[in-house]
């Protein structure tokens, strides 16, 4: 539900309002002139624009953290779930793309006269939570899943593989493999191209596509998995960031793979975020990493920086 900025800064006061309109909340749905109204028409505003240069304090974390209330580790968990679920989802439909013969949206004359005939609800089991998907059913009742069998609920030693795809770092032919590795011999080879092809074209829909100009919290992490890259199968590091935005949503802002985590690839990566549309960021949490700090400065130069902030 998307909350009016004013009353948003409202609840905070007017000497944080201050700190957060320097800091950059005046990109924020392009209500620079709200923010400002806001500023000026509080009778008991002792703002001194003199004063404007003062960093935020941790008054001013607190009182954002506690409107959001972020958990960090547990919300990327939460977040990460949203992406697992969409991605079973798109392998399901295509797998009834294949089984019947025809896509969902094929207006053609059709071979077969079994169609489809709505979704059944179904909870999966992950190292991060239960995952709600819903699976395509047909009329006849033929339709046998692979990817997430009948009766089977536990999808836990194949997630890594699953969210190895969504990371910028994987090739085509890495993530054709994959999916492959995912099926095993359970469907066609033909059946697997047509899968891949289908979900290779989300996947760079997503990793590619345009970003917020401002966001009030950005947690970064490094996850290391299990990934099958070039034939090989080894760790990897895989780059994830979660944002906050005004209205308090929050969302995977992508995923980028790497062999290690390091400072110089954290900044390719706040740069390419930049590129995307993003203008300015409030806070950062991050962990311990040597340089971090200084390079997400560089890209994003009045950012604050915290570390990894909990309740």
């Amino acid at each position: 539900m998307e909350r009016d900025c004013e009353s948003e800064l409202s609840k905070l006061n007017i000497e944080q309002n201050a700190c957060i309109y320097h800091f950059g909340a005046s990109v924020i749905h392009g209500q620079r002139s709200n923010i400002l109204r806001l500023l000026k028409k509080d009778e008991h505003t002792h703002y001194d624009k003199k004063k404007k240069d003062v960093a935020p304090n941790r008054q001013l974390a607190q009182a954002i953290l506690n409107q959001y209330q972020p958990k960090s580790v547990e919300d990327m968990q939460d977040a990460l779930k949203d992406i697992f679920g969409s991605m079973f989802e798109a392998m399901l439909q295509d797998e009834m793309n294949s089984h019947l013969g025809y896509s969902n949206n094929e207006r053609s004359e059709k071979e077969t006269t079994n169609r489809r005939n709505g979704y059944t609800k179904k909870t999966l089991k992950t190292t991060v939570g239960d995952v709600p998907i819903e699976v395509p059913r047909d009329r006849e009742g033929t339709f046998e899943p692979a990817v997430v069998p009948k009766r089977k609920r536990d999808v836990s030693d194949i997630q890594d593989k699953v969210l190895s795809m969504y990371a910028k770092g994987m090739s085509r032919r890495d993530n054709a493999d994959t999916i492959e590795d995912i099926y095993g011999f359970e469907i066609s080879h033909e059946t697997i191209s047509e899968i891949t092809d289908s979900v290779l074209e989300q996947l760079e829909e997503w990793q590619n596509r345009l970003l917020k100009r401002f966001y009030t919290f950005l947690f970064v992490d490094c996850l290391y998995v299990a990934i099958r890259k070039e034939y090989e199968t080894k760790n990897y590091a895989v780059y994830v960031i979660l944002e906050y935005d005004v209205d308090g949503q929050k969302d995977i802002l992508g995923l980028w793979l790497s062999e290690s985590e390091s400072k110089h690839q954290w900044m390719q990566i706040f740069d390419e975020i930049k590129n995307r549309g993003v203008e300015d960021v409030l806070f950062l949490s991050m962990d311990g990493v040597s340089g971090l700090e200084e390079g997400a400065k560089a890209i994003f130069p009045h950012v604050t920086v915290q570390r990894c902030m909990r309740d």
